[in-house]
């Protein structure tokens, strides 16, 4: 494209005459003539003007890092590793690709059956906390959420009515604007079990590292990424920092989705602008895309009546009940006794990733179940613990979820050049335990071949255990601020511990590329 606009303003160049001799010919022409002719060189030119501005837009888009690549080193900056959500984009893309809408929805012109000053006039009275502004960009999202995914939106209705809820009590303990819930359906369409292509976890999307230092619970028995209210509020707990840092909701969302050293790096190439829209084209490609999803998907939950939409049907009951429970229970306990089907359970507890609820005399967990099953609860629980407990929880099942890891899994690729100790190193588990998950009795592997990886599997040494330990920060003997790289973090995961520090500000102070491994001490940039 760049080549072939080049060689247009070229050949438009060579058929525009000079001044000359533009002057030459008129002396042996009539009026007439010149005229037509002066009407042509104005053509030519405004044709030459208008390829010249179209190769200025080329030129600049492609300085901006909306592909994820640095022109300058040929490495990619946003890598797989460095997101830390589900990205708000892809998710838009893979819905739209399913109602045969395709391509980037933000580069779309869609057509509404309803009229922009009705459109406008609908934002307005919405009256949200958070600006929500009105260009072609974002119609395209509300038109996408509203008109173009009827079947997406009913289920996101019926969803909302259980989900919600709970996400509105979370944000008002926080005394946070309660339209951030609608950040809950552009990172996972409301699906607390949702999991990224990157390894990104629950409605919220958290990361294994930043579910641990956000407090998240993370065994073998428990992943709290997917415990709806408590991921709710750890995802709100991230977001009144994000807005502590910039003052401004939209940027603080924007960061939820890139992290706030990349909203920093916008921030800057923007000349200090602190709005959305005038960072917009220094953001992520997939980051642009977040804020008027959110816009879009705020709009449709609002007017879906105007479109006539309906919530689908729902398994999942109207009044629920919390029971604390404080020893070892298994769903199929709960299930044989008191009535609750299997597939309930799962759908309103997902955390807890084997089916038991792993309570103790120190550590006491909740188990919800519809409300009209609470008395039946409570009068069968002398009975309930007992049955079928030597089969269900033996010592040897228990054993073999401990080591097995916290049940949350994920599918790698073999690679040329892989083995099985580089995989290990890279995921924080043991050989042993990736050939006891894949019923491997040798280490050859074979690239193509696919392995099955568990998160907080228990290792065979203590280097390649993810840690657990909240992070921790020294200073060097001039004052420098250093950081220990520990096992499972990335230079992105570690660069949002410190507020407008980028990961690729971290790799150019240190002289590194993007290969870190733990143990490794890294010099902290001053933002």
């Amino acid at each position: 494209m760049y080549r072939k606009l080049l060689t247009a303003l070229f050949a438009a160049s060579l058929l525009l005459p000079t001044q000359a001799q533009n002057r030459q010919k008129t002396k042996t022409i009539n009026k007439k003539e010149a005229q037509r002719i002066l009407e042509q060189n104005s053509l030519l030119q405004a044709k030459i003007d208008s390829l010249t501005a179209e190769l200025d837009s080329y030129r600049a888009k492609l300085s901006e890092d909306k592909t994820g690549i640095d022109l300058q080193r040929t490495k990619p900056i946003f890598t797989a590793e460095m997101t830390d959500s589900l990205l708000g984009e892809w998710y838009l893309t893979r819905q739209a690709k399913d109602e045969e809408v395709e391509g980037d929805v933000g580069d779309k012109q869609f057509k509404s059956q309803v009229p922009d000053s009705i459109l406008i006039k609908r934002l307005e009275l919405m009256n949200s906390y958070i600006n929500l502004p009105f260009n072609q960009t974002v119609k395209n999202y509300m038109i996408l959420y509203a008109e173009k995914t009827p079947e997406k939106m009913s289920r996101l209705l019926s969803l909302s009515n259980y989900y919600f809820p709970i996400i509105e009590e979370v944000l008002a303990r926080y005394e946070l604007p309660l339209e951030l819930k609608y950040m809950s359906i552009i990172e996972s369409a409301l699906n607390p079990v949702a999991r990224s292509r990157v390894g990104a976890l629950g409605m919220w999307q958290f990361m294994y590292n930043t579910g641990k230092n956000y407090g998240l619970t993370i065994n073998s028995f428990v992943d709290e990424r997917m415990d709806v209210e408590k991921s709710a509020d750890a995802a709100a707990r991230y977001l009144r920092d994000a807005y502590n840092i910039f003052g401004d909701w939209c940027l603080a969302i924007s960061s939820y989705n890139c992290g706030a050293g990349n909203v920093y790096k916008a921030i800057r190439r923007s000349g200090g602008k602190r709005d959305f829209w005038s960072i917009y084209p220094y953001l992520p490609r997939e980051t642009r895309g977040f804020m008027p999803a959110f816009v879009g998907a705020m709009y449709a939950m609002t007017y879906y009546r105007e479109y006539g939409l309906r919530p689908s049907e729902t398994t999942l009951p109207v009044a629920t009940d919390t029971m604390h429970i404080n020893r070892n229970l298994h769903f199929e306990q709960v299930s044989d006794i008191v009535g609750v089907p299997i597939t309930l359970l799962k759908e309103m507890n997902p955390q807890y990733t084997h089916n038991i609820v792993p309570g103790s005399e120190s550590t006491t967990y909740v188990l919800k179940i519809p409300y009209d099953y609470t008395s039946t609860f409570i009068e069968k629980s002398d009975t309930l613990y007992a049955h079928k407990a030597d089969s269900l929880m033996s010592p040897k099942v228990l054993k073999s979820i401990k080591e097995g890891g916290n049940g949350s899994s994920s599918v790698y690729i073999v690679k040329s050049g892989d083995n099985l100790g580089k995989i290990a190193m890279r995921h924080g588990v043991s050989v042993a335990n990736i050939k006891r998950w894949n019923n491997l009795s040798s280490n050859t592997i074979r690239i193509g071949q696919r392995l099955y990886l568990y998160d907080g599997g228990k290792s065979a040494s203590s280097s390649s255990t993810v840690s657990t330990e909240p992070f921790t920060t020294g200073k060097s003997a001039d004052g420098e601020t250093t950081y220990k790289v520990r096992s499972g973090d990335s230079l992105y995961s570690i660069a949002k511990h410190f507020p407008g520090v980028s990961a690729d500000d971290i790799m150019n102070y240190n002289g590194i590329s993007t290969n870190i491994k733990p143990g490794m001490i890294l010099r902290i940039p001053k933002p």
